[in-house]
């Protein structure tokens, strides 16, 4: 059973680099047809599909984030990692990762999710 799990600190300071990992278990995340996804949940808003990396390492990134956003893989410790530079306050939501059917979709396997406020 595949299980995920977010790290990363949960206050950053405007225009910081926010960074995220997701240490995966029960799957590989360089085998099978699936992709890793960030999602996040701003207070009061919906689900936003924001990228995901694939298993041969093909990045996809939302358009409205794809400036400010980087997905990369440790393949050796089974980790995929989010950074999102240049953040403001209005980047304040529970961050999950995710195993999707394909990217841009927002259901699939996700972790328990992390809520990272920005703020100084």
């Amino acid at each position: 059973q595949v299980q995920l799990q977010e790290s990363g600190p949960g206050l950053v300071k405007p225009s910081q680099t926010l960074s995220l990992t997701c240490t995966v278990s029960g799957d590989s995340i360089t085998t099978g047809y699936y992709y890793w996804s960030w999602i996040r949940q701003p207070p009061g808003k919906g689900l936003e599909w924001m990228g995901a990396i694939g298993r041969r390492g093909s990045t996809y990134y939302s358009p409205s984030l794809k400036s400010r956003t980087s997905i990369s893989r440790d393949t050796s410790k089974n980790q995929f990692t989010l950074k999102l530079t240049s953040v403001t306050p209005e980047d304040t939501a529970v961050y999950y990762c995710a195993r999707t059917m394909s990217p841009g979709q927002t259901m699939g396997v996700m972790g328990q999710g992390t809520q990272v406020t920005v703020s100084s």
